[in-house]
C-alpha cells in the first residue's frame, strides 16, 4: 500500500461491529420498546448474552471501553445486584425460559468481580436460563489483577474460553500508556487457566501506541507467541481524545503516523500467518484448527460487539451499563452511566434509553457489510435477492465501488465484489459505500488505518 492511498483513504469510517452503528440509536426506542421486542422472540430460539462490568482497577490510557476506576469494592459489589436485577427483568418479558449458546463478560475488567460474585452471577444465569451443552463461556480477563481463585471459580461456573489483555510487552509503551504487565504475570495466568481446563486462549494485541515502532511490534508478538495462544486479537489504537479525554494525557508526537502504522500492522501480521495462524477479517488470527477459523473457511463467520465471532444466535442480549442488544427488530442500548443504569433497575425498569429498529434496506446492507468484513467478498445480487431487491438499485454504490476499484481496494465481476489481499486493511471503507448514515456522525469513528 502506497503513502498516497494511505492519505486518501485514512478517512474516519466505523468499525462495523453493526449496523447501523451506535451513533444513529435514537431515543425513540425506549424500556416499553425493549420489552415488546422481548416478548416477541421465538421461544425456540438460542440466545447469547453480554455482562458488562465497568470497572478496572486502574485506567490505561489507550482505553476506549466504557469504565471507571473502582475505589472500593463498594460500588462493585452494589453492581452485582443490579446486574442480578436486571436478568431477572429481562427474564419476566420473554417468552419463556430459553437455552443460550454463548455467554461474554467484558468490560472494563470482569474479574475485577469477587470470585464469590463471580459465581454468583453465573449461578442466577443458570436458574434463569437454560445453558446450552458446549455454551462457549468466555471473559476479558487483566492478568496483573487476577488471582488463582478467580480462575477457579470462572472455570467451576463453565468458562471454556478467555482474552488475556495484553496490547504491548515493550517497557516503555508499558509504561507511556500506564499498563505495566510482565510476560511472567501473563504466563502464569495463561497457565492457571489451562491447568483448571480453561483451554481456549486469546491475546489481545494493539498496535499505533506511542513509542512503538516495527520493531518493538516485532519483538512483542514474537513474545505472545510463546504462549501458544488459539487466538490472537492485533487491533490498531483509536485515538480519539475528544470523546475519551484521558487518552489526551498520552504523548500525540510519539504516535506513529498512517504509514507507520499499516508497516506495524503488516510486520505483526507476517510473523503470525508465518507461525501457521490464519488471518481472521481485519484484526484477528487463529489457529487453523480454531472454530473461528472453521467458520471464516466455511462461510458462516459473523461480527457483532464483541467483534469476529461464531456464534449464531439470532439474538444478544446486553446486560450492564451501556450493554448493547441486538434483536431481530433492532439495537437497544442501556443506560450510559452507571448512575442512571443503578436508578432503572432498582425501580424495576429496564435501563435501555436508545436504540434503532431496522428497516428491510438497513438488514439489507447489514447483511453486506457484514459478508464483506468477515468474508473479503460479496456477491449483490444473491443478496439482493434474498431481500426482494433489485440490485439495479445499487446504481450509486457500483460507482463508488468503480472508483475504489481503480485503486485497487476492490475488484468488481458484475455484481460481485471481492477485496483483494492488498486491500484487505482497507474493507471499512468498501463497507462505508454502503451505509446510508454515515454522513450524519462521521467525527465519532476513528481512522481507517
Amino acid at each position: 500500500m502506497t503513502p498516497e492511498l494511505i492519505a486518501r483513504y485514512d478517512q474516519r469510517v466505523p468499525r462495523y461491529t453493526s449496523y447501523p452503528t451506535a451513533p444513529h440509536f435514537k431515543a425513540d426506542v425506549t424500556a416499553e420498546t425493549y420489552a415488546s421486542w422481548l416478548a416477541e422472540l421465538a421461544p425456540d430460539g438460542p440466545l447469547s448474552l453480554y455482562l458488562h462490568v465497568p470497572f478496572c482497577a486502574e485506567l490505561c490510557l489507550y482505553c476506549g471501553c466504557n469504565t471507571a476506576v473502582a475505589r472500593s469494592y463498594k460500588a462493585v459489589a452494589s453492581y452485582v445486584v443490579c446486574l442480578e436485577r436486571e436478568i431477572d427483568l429481562v427474564a419476566q418479558h420473554l417468552p419463556g425460559p430459553m437455552a443460550v449458546s454463548h455467554i461474554h463478560w467484558g468490560g472494563g475488567t470482569p474479574t475485577i468481580l469477587s470470585p464469590e460474585d463471580l459465581e454468583r452471577i453465573s449461578r442466577h444465569l443458570a436458574a434463569v436460563f437454560t445453558i446450552k451443552s458446549g455454551a462457549e463461556i468466555a471473559v476479558e480477563i487483566d492478568p496483573r489483577t487476577i488471582t488463582r481463585e478467580h480462575v477457579r471459580a470462572l472455570a467451576a461456573s463453565g468458562l471454556n474460553r478467555a482474552s488475556l489483555g495484553v496490547q504491548d510487552f515493550d517497557p516503555k509503551v508499558q509504561e507511556t500508556v500506564r499498563r505495566v504487565q510482565s510476560f511472567e504475570q501473563t504466563a502464569q495466568v495463561a497457565a492457571w487457566l489451562r491447568h483448571a481446563g480453561v483451554n481456549g486462549l486469546n491475546l489481545d494485541l494493539m498496535y499505533g501506541l506511542p513509542f512503538q515502532t516495527i520493531e518493538s511490534v516485532k519483538r512483542s508478538v514474537d513474545v505472545a507467541l510463546k504462549l501458544a495462544p488459539d487466538r490472537i486479537a492485533l487491533f490498531g489504537y483509536a485515538h480519539v481524545p475528544w470523546m475519551k479525554r484521558h487518552q489526551a494525557l498520552l504523548p500525540e508526537a510519539a504516535l506513529p503516523n498512517a504509514v507507520g502504522r499499516v508497516e506495524q500492522r503488516e510486520a505483526a501480521a507476517a510473523i503470525l500467518i508465518q507461525a501457521g495462524y490464519v488471518q481472521i477479517g481485519i484484526d484477528h488470527f487463529a489457529k487453523p484448527d480454531d472454530p473461528m477459523a472453521c467458520r471464516q473457511k466455511d462461510g458462516r463467520l459473523h461480527r457483532n460487539f464483541q467483534g469476529y465471532t461464531t456464534d449464531e444466535a439470532t439474538a444478544l442480549i446486553g446486560f450492564g451499563t451501556s450493554a448493547i442488544g441486538s434483536l431481530p427488530q433492532g439495537y437497544v442500548q442501556n443506560a450510559p452511566t452507571t448512575v442512571a443504569y443503578r436508578e432503572a433497575v432498582l425501580n424495576g425498569r429496564l435501563p435501555v434509553v436508545r436504540g434503532i429498529a431496522l428497516s428491510e434496506d438497513d438488514r439489507l446492507r447489514r447483511t453486506i457489510i457484514e459478508r464483506l468484513m468477515c468474508d473479503f467478498s460479496v456477491n449483490l445480487d444473491e443478496i439482493a435477492s434474498e431481500f426482494h431487491w433489485n440490485a439495479s438499485n445499487f446504481g450509486s454504490e457500483i460507482d463508488a465501488i468503480d472508483e475504489l476499484a481503480q485503486d485497487g481496494l476492490v475488484v468488481r465481476d458484475g455484481l460481485t465484489l471481492t477485496i483483494p489481499d492488498e486491500g484487505r486493511a482497507l474493507v471499512r471503507n468498501v463497507c462505508a459505500v454502503f451505509d446510508r448514515y454515515l454522513e450524519n456522525g462521521a467525527q465519532r469513528h476513528s481512522r481507517a488505518l
